[in-house]
């Protein structure tokens, strides 16, 4: 999150640039997409039950979206592990 404070950066997307962005509430998803070297951007706490994941939309991110989702994904076991704990620790510390 950079410093200027723009709505994109706060974790919320304005109707003038929703298409730019992904967002997925699942963790594991998120950890994948982060594994796989996708931007994530913010995360949106704005409910109080759960955290939403907003990632820069790039090409290719919903095609491992649907491999994560479908089974077909593999990737490197510390590496996601180490991703769901920073992912956890910027739920936490945020």
């Amino acid at each position: 999150m950079t410093k200027n404070g723009n709505q994109e950066e706060r974790g919320r997307i304005s109707s003038d640039n929703y298409q730019d962005f992904m967002t997925t509430f699942d963790l594991g998803c998120s950890a994948v997409l982060v594994s796989s070297g996708f931007e994530l951007v913010s995360l949106d706490k704005s409910n109080p039950k759960k955290v939403q994941f907003v990632f820069r939309r790039e090409i290719g991110i919903e095609r491992v979206v649907d491999d994560y989702w479908s089974d077909r994904l593999e990737v490197k076991a510390r590496t996601f592990f180490d991703n769901v704990k920073m992912l956890k620790n910027r739920i936490y510390s945020e």
